[in-house]
């Protein structure tokens, strides 16, 4: 998933502290007994890791374990519930796990390598749509071998296999108390990962405490956190300032974010850490429509659009303009979109369309999710939309459903222009590219790219090293600039928000973008 050189930073995940503290040591045997309490906007969908791909994953991370995973600070995974793990052919086709010794879930059960085997099997067997097994495409099968050896044979080679077996999707259960062939349905979680859920309520909070039986690399700085679930942003932050919650992590507006930065002085006592982020958000073209399927109409589109205003007047510098579907930060990130269009040229675009005989305004509706993305999606599609209006050469409509409602349009092909946003998987330039073109994709909607899908994929997955796929993946970039079906407008930046006596925030986020609790810790001064 990561890269060595431009994904160290990442990695380290370019900490700022906003805020200045006096000099602060932690005194480790008095903190570890306090808890820590966490807001959040990312609520679990589920409980069950067989059923999620998506905002669950910040929870599963710190109660479940996977055979690797991401150490902060690392930039490819490394073992975790494993004591190695490594290919063992020269064509990325079969990959072998050894177990530690001795490891057991929180239950006393046995993490053996056949219960890791019924936690992958599960997984395809259940094959809950829209669910993990997506992840799964190139695996055939897992055998367990003994009690400590599981080796997975995949269909085509594949070397970005350990990162998504580091992904919270595979997360590893204990057989007796996970169904094989349907969810888990008594609201019960049990891992073997660095804490135990020891209560859960729904919408409300999740109680974890240390799990004693825990063997892995996590080394926790706290003995116990409690994550508490907001629907607003501003009662989030108004709990951060009564000292109701001691950090927070998602559900930070832009106006919030520059609050904390301007230091304003109902915020004294609080902290602000700044890091890299690799989720992006960006348009989608239905080719099936007689407008947004002609080409000449998306290059227009791509001509006219202005990032930076769209950054600056929506998200006020808390996030940064995109120029290719790869975000910065992500090994063989280029800016095809502005070498190709460079700044926004109405009359470039005119050209454009008179050139394929469109003289008179586009019509076009564009749809987005009103609550997927938080409160700034409503103004981020207006100014895309004055943008559009202002040049003349186009009449655009906005529209905005709850996502329940929107999934179900765009999955049926229904809409002409949309807009998405894409938290990664793992940070590999696979994970940017893959998911989105091919005849079955994650918008489902088809897009047939025989060069990427045939060749430059499949050629990218046979290095084991990732640092040698830099040649075919920004041809992929360049293919996607050229069809227009996929435009990219920003990456975020994430933000850990706590009180002054609260450390770890700037190693709280692993290259996943999840968050690890473990690091969080209580400060005491001398």
């Amino acid at each position: 998933m990561f890269y060595r050189t431009c994904l160290q930073a990442a990695a380290a995940l370019a900490s700022i502290s906003l805020l200045a503290g006096c000099s602060l040591f932690s005194n480790e045997d008095a903190e570890r007994e306090q808890k820590i309490s966490v807001g959040t906007t990312s609520e679990p969908t589920t409980l069950d890791p067989a059923a999620a791909w998506d905002g669950s994953w910040e929870l599963f991370r710190n109660v479940f374990q996977t055979l690797v995973s991401f150490p902060s600070g690392s930039t490819v995974p490394k073992p975790d519930a494993a004591k190695s793990c490594r290919f063992t052919d020269t064509g990325n086709k079969l990959y072998e796990c050894e177990l530690k010794p001795g490891l057991t879930f929180s239950n006393g059960d046995k993490l053996d390598a056949a219960a890791v085997k019924y936690s992958i099997d599960r997984i395809q067997k259940i094959d809950v749509q829209g669910g993990p097994n997506g992840l799964l495409g190139s695996l055939d099968k897992t055998e367990a071998v003994g009690d400590r050896i599981v080796k997975f044979s995949l269909k085509t080679p594949d070397a970005t296999f350990p990162f998504i077996l580091a992904t919270p999707a595979m997360s590893l259960v204990p057989p007796k108390e996970y169904p094989s062939d349907k969810l888990r349905e008594d609201g019960g979680l049990t891992g073997s990962g660095p804490y135990v859920l020891d209560s859960y309520e729904k919408g409300k909070k999740a109680e974890l405490v240390e799990n004693t039986k825990y063997e892995g690399f996590a080394k926790r700085k706290n003995k116990a956190v409690t994550i508490r679930y907001f629907g607003q942003s501003d009662v989030l932050v108004d709990a951060l300032k009564k000292k109701q919650i001691d950090a927070i992590y998602r559900g930070l507006t832009a106006e919030e974010v520059v609050n904390f930065q301007s230091q304003k002085p109902d915020y004294d006592g609080l902290q602000l850490v700044e890091t890299v982020g690799a989720d992006i958000r960006y348009l989608v073209f239905n080719t099936k429509d007689p407008m947004a399927g002609k080409l000449a109409v998306r290059r227009a589109i791509a001509q006219v659009v202005d990032r930076g205003a769209l950054v600056g007047k929506v998200y006020q510098g808390t996030a940064e303009p995109l120029y290719s579907m790869v975000p910065k930060g992500i090994a063989t990130h280029t800016t095809g979109f502005f070498d190709r269009f460079g700044e926004p040229d109405v009359a470039k675009a005119r050209e454009t369309l008179k050139d394929a005989g469109i003289t008179k305004p586009v019509s076009l509706t564009f749809w987005y999710s009103s609550d997927r993305y938080g409160s700034s999606a409503t103004p981020e599609f207006a100014e895309i939309k004055r943008q559009l209006d202002a040049s003349g050469l186009f009449k655009i409509t906005v529209k905005g459903l709850p996502e329940k409602d929107f999934k179900k349009g765009y999955k049926a092909g229904e809409y002409a222009v949309f807009g998405r946003g894409w938290f990664p998987d793992f940070p590999d330039p696979d994970n940017f590219v893959a998911p989105f073109v091919g005849p079955k994709n994650v918008l489902n909607i088809p897009y047939e790219s025989p060069e990427i899908t045939d060749q430059l994929l499949p050629a990218s997955r046979r290095e084991s090293d990732r640092g040698a796929v830099t040649k075919q993946f920004e041809r992929a970039q360049e293919i996607l600039v050229d069809d227009v079906l996929l435009l990219p407008l920003w990456q975020g930046k994430l933000y850990v928000a706590s009180s002054e006596e609260i450390g770890g925030g700037e190693l709280a986020l692993d290259p996943q973008t999840v968050m690890q609790m473990w690091e969080l810790y209580r400060k005491a001064s001398w």
